[in-house]
């Protein structure tokens, strides 16, 4: 797993987790890494196999998701030529491969009850039998997996064999998600936007205007690290004036007034007629004091925004608003919007 390992943050709960991570990492048991998606599971199970003993040994990884439940088997214990149907040859699984070094099971809670019965035993005796074969060969593996589910509530529910969950949890890292991370959002950004900037050539990185910082530390993603980094670099990329701050943030890659919209289901015959559904106030209406400013400031913004999202082209924004061109021109003189940016 050859990544960038590099962890950029200043939270406390971020730091926190990392220096968890490095204090595992020599002991060699047995690590869960909790997080949302997006989190960086992935590069905290690479941290906790550099910072090992084993860090010269391989570091196999496994997504348990990626597979279906008849191959999950055959990938992490390997099988004998003619053990199933299309197995043309014997071949290694993944605990063979990461013999002396480490194993990440990613998506853990994905695996099957089967699946969990042979890992349990490999962990527990530190050997794993082929599909096809009875004799059983020794490993020396060190696990480490990674969830985004609650594997404790999994397991009361009989999802999620008990005996494996104290098998693989000595040492548990929860990771915090990007909302939580505070100061996190404009450090990441500033990295991303720098990195995106080096690799199209620009003269200097100009930063993202305030508008747009705010937008971006508004937001509550879903997607953490990962979703950040996608808006980051698409926001540069699509930036044609780097002499200027990035004005401009777009969360929803797939927003535009052409996208596909979903055909109306047909009522069912006797079915009663659905009430109209009543739009729900917007918040803050009990602080507008000046009725005539909040709407000029709320017009305002809707431009500012079509026209970033149409990259300053007024034709095309007055389309998209359902404006005339010269409708656009006078908005955007009265709004003193005239000049980019």
């Amino acid at each position: 797993m050859e990544r960038n390992t590099q962890f950029v943050g200043q939270s406390t709960a971020f730091l926190d987790s990392v220096e968890r991570a490095s204090r595992a990492a020599p002991m060699g048991r047995p690590v869960l890494v909790i997080g949302e998606r997006g989190t960086g599971k992935e590069l905290i199970a690479e941290r906790l196999h550099q910072l090992s003993r084993r860090w010269q040994e391989p570091l196999v990884t496994l997504n348990c998701a990626a597979l279906p439940e008849s191959l999950i088997e055959a990938e992490l214990f390997g099988h004998e030529q003619g053990a199933f149907t299309g197995a043309t040859r014997s071949r290694a699984g993944r605990f063979e491969e990461a013999d002396k070094g480490t194993l990440f099971l990613d998506e853990l809670a994905t695996l099957s009850m089967g699946a969990q019965e042979r890992l349990l035993r490999a962990v527990e005796y530190g050997e794993v039998t082929r599909i096809g074969s009875s004799r059983p060969i020794k490993v020396d593996v060190r696990i480490v997996a990674a969830t985004n589910e609650d594997l404790p509530r999994l397991a009361e529910e009989g999802r999620f064999r008990p005996d494996l969950l104290d098998r693989l949890s000595f040492e548990v890292i929860t990771l915090p998600p990007l909302r939580v991370r505070e100061g996190d959002i404009r450090v990441l950004s500033d990295y991303f936007g720098r990195r995106m900037a080096a690799e199209l050539h620009w003269d200097a990185w100009p930063g993202f205007s305030d508008r747009a910082m705010a937008a971006l530390e508004d937001y509550q993603w879903p997607g953490n690290v990962r979703e950040l980094r996608n808006v980051v670099e698409r926001a540069v990329y699509r930036w044609d004036n780097w002499e200027m701050p990035v004005a401009h943030v777009e969360f929803d890659p797939f927003d535009s007034p052409w996208k596909p919209q979903p055909m109306p289901r047909a009522a069912e015959p006797g079915a009663p007629a659905r009430p109209a559904e009543q739009t729900a106030a917007p918040r803050g209406l009990d602080q507008i004091t000046d009725l005539r400013s909040a709407v000029d400031a709320h017009e305002k913004a809707i431009l500012e925004n079509a026209l970033a999202r149409n990259r300053f082209n007024q034709r095309q924004t007055a389309k998209a608003l359902g404006l005339t061109y010269d409708q656009l021109r006078h908005c955007m003189k009265k709004h003193g919007l005239s000049e980019r940016g």
